[in-house]
C-alpha cells in the first residue's frame, strides 16, 4: 500500500478492524506520515530488510517455492528527491546481489519510462527525467513485467482536462522469468482511486495453444549423417522439381526424416548433456584407477560426445532466443536459455482487452475476437475503391533520376545461379523461419543436395512472370 499518510497510533487501531490477524510494517521510521504500508498474512512470511521514506526492502517466503526479493516503492513528486530513489535502487541491487535473485520492484513511481506513457503525448521526444529513470532500469537490470489491464493507471479524474499516465509499475529482473515463468501482472479498475491497484499472480494459466508449426533446428547440419539423409530423403520425395510448387511439395515431404532425426538425437537436449555429463566423469574415475588404452579411448569418445552436445544444446537456445549480436565463441548457454524464458514470457497472448474495456481470456473467444478484429482491417464490411489515374509525366516529375535503357533491362533479368546462392549464403541462419518452417540455415546446410534445384525454381519463376 502506498500513499497512505496514515499516523502510526491511528495505524494499529485501524488494520485490526479491517484486516483482523494480518501482520504489517510501515516506514513511519522514515516519514511522519508513513507513506508505505506492507500487509500480509500467513502462510506468506516477510523479512524486512531495510527503509526509506520511498522504498521498503524485504524478502518474501511463499509457501513451497522460492524466497522473492520485493521493493515496494512510493516515490516523490519531487525529481531531486526521485533521482535519490533511483541511486538507491541501484544500491540495492549492488549491496544485496539481486543479480542471482529473484526481485520484483513495485509500486507507484510518479514517472513515466516513455512520451507513449502519457494520454496527451504528441510525438514528443524523451526528456531528461525518462532517461534518468531508463538509465536506472537498465543499470539495476530490470524490466515490466509482462501485464494485464490498461496502458495507463493513473488519471486526474478532470473531464474538463482529462490526462492520463502510466506511474505504476511492477518490475522483475531476469531470474524472475525461469523461477516464475508464468508470472503476470494485472491492473485493475481505479474504484474510489486515482491509481489502478495491480495484483501479481505468481501462477498464472496460460491457454492452451494447439499444435504448433514445424520449426527447423539449425543444430541438425552438425549431425554426421545430416547430408545422407538429405541425399536419400531429396531423391525419394519425386521427381526433380522446376517450379516452386515442386519444390515446396518435396521440402514438405523430407520434414519426416528430418523430424526424425531429431528425436532420435536430440530431443531433450538438456536432459542428453546431463547425462553425457554424468558418463564422462565416471569414465573419468575409472580411467584414474585403471589407466588402459582402453579407458583412456573411453573417455576420449565421451568428452568428444559431450563436447558436441553441448555445442547443439547452445546452438538450439541461441536460434530460439533469436539473439544475433553474440559471435562464434565461447558457450552462452545459460544466458540463451534465460533469454528464451523472457521471450517466451513476452510473446505468450494472455488475453484480450476490447475496445468497451472486457478481458477475454477463454481460448475460444479470444480466437473469435482476432479473427474479427483483423477481419475489419483487412476485409472492411464496406469497399469504396478509388481510381486516380496519374499519367507517366507525373511520377517522372517526383524525381530528377531516371533508369538508362541498360539498367532497365537490367532489373528485369533473370537472377542468375551465382547470385541466388550468394544471397542463401548471406542471409542470418538465425532468423525467423518462413510459413514452411524451413530456415535458411537449412539451405545453406543441405546446398549440395538441393541447390541445383532450388535455383532452377527460382529462376523459372522469374522467367515465367
Amino acid at each position: 500500500m502506498s500513499g497512505s499518510h496514515i499516523k502510526e497510533p491511528l495505524l494499529k487501531l485501524l488494520l485490526t478492524k479491517i484486516c483482523p490477524g494480518w501482520s504489517y510494517f510501515s516506514n513511519h521510521l522514515s516519514d511522519p506520515d508513513g507513506r508505505i504500508i506492507l500487509i500480509w498474512k500467513d502462510p506468506i512470511k516477510v523479512s524486512i530488510l531495510s527503509q526509506s521514506r520511498q522504498c521498503i526492502n524485504c524478502v518474501l517466503t511463499v509457501p513451497n517455492g522460492p524466497s522473492i526479493f520485493y521493493s515496494d516503492v512510493y516515490a516523490s513528486n519531487l525529481t531531486e528527491e526521485r533521482a535519490d530513489l533511483w541511486v538507491e535502487l541501484l544500491h540495492t541491487a549492488i549491496n544485496y546481489n539481486l543479480d542471482a535473485s529473484t526481485w520484483v520492484v513495485g509500486g507507484d513511481f510518479n514517472q513515466t519510462l516513455y512520451p507513449s506513457e502519457h494520454s496527451t503525448n504528441n510525438g514528443a521526444a524523451p526528456d531528461n527525467l525518462m532517461y534518468q529513470f531508463q538509465d536506472c532500469l537498465l543499470q539495476a537490470g530490470l524490466f515490466d513485467l509482462r501485464y494485464l489491464g490498461p496502458s495507463f493507471t493513473w488519471s486526474n479524474k478532470c473531464p474538463s482536462f482529462p490526462i492520463a499516465k502510466k506511474l505504476d509499475r511492477l518490475l522483475v529482473n531476469s531470474s524472475m522469468i525461469p523461477t516464475f515463468p508464468s508470472a503476470i501482472a494485472t491492473f485493475l479498475p481505479t474504484q474510489i482511486s486515482d491509481h489502478a491497484p495491480c495484483v501479481l499472480d505468481l501462477s498464472y494459466s496460460l491457454p492452451s495453444a494447439g499444435t504448433k508449426p514445424y520449426k527447423f533446428q539449425n543444430y541438425l547440419t552438425r549431425h554426421p549423417q545430416f547430408l545422407q539423409l538429405m541425399q536419400s530423403s531429396w531423391f525419394q520425395s519425386g521427381i526433380e522439381s522446376h517450379t516452386l510448387s515442386q519444390l515446396c511439395w518435396k521440402l514438405k515431404l523430407i520434414k519426416r526424416d528430418l523430424k526424425h532425426l531429431n528425436r532420435e538425437n536430440f530431443s531433450n537436449i538438456q536432459e542428453r548433456v546431463s547425462e553425457a555429463n554424468r558418463l564422462l566423469q565416471c569414465m573419468q574415475v575409472q580411467a584414474l584407477q585403471s589407466p588402459t588404452q582402453e579407458n583412456f579411448e573411453a573417455e576420449r569418445e565421451l568428452h568428444f560426445r559431450w563436447s558436441f552436445l553441448r555445442t547443439i544444446e547452445e546452438s538450439y537456445f541461441r536460434q530460439k532466443s533469436r539473439i544475433n549480436w553474440l559471435k562464434e565463441g565461447d558457450l552462452n548457454t545459460a544466458y540463451f536459455h534465460r533469454m528464451c524464458q523472457v521471450r517466451a514470457s513476452f510473446n505468450a497472448i494472455r488475453a484480450f482487452i476490447t475496445p468497451s474495456g472486457c478481458l477475454i481470456t477463454d481460448p475460444m473467444e479470444m480466437s473469435i475476437h482476432a479473427v474479427s478484429h483483423f477481419g475489419s482491417m483487412l476485409a472492411p464490411a464496406v469497399l469504396s475503391p478509388s481510381f486516380v489515374y496519374s499519367a507517366p509525366s507525373w511520377f517522372a516529375e517526383l524525381t530528377g533520376f531516371q533508369l538508362s535503357e541498360f539498367e532497365s533491362q537490367q532489373m528485369v533479368l533473370t537472377p542468375s545461379w551465382e547470385e541466388i546462392k550468394a544471397l542463401f549464403l548471406k542471409l542470418n541462419p538465425n532468423k525467423a523461419p518462413g510459413p514452411d518452417g524451413l530456415t535458411s540455415g537449412f539451405f545453406k546446410g543441405a546446398w549440395s543436395v538441393i541447390g541445383d534445384e532450388t535455383t532452377n525454381s527460382i529462376q523459372q519463376f522469374f522467367s515465367s512472370c
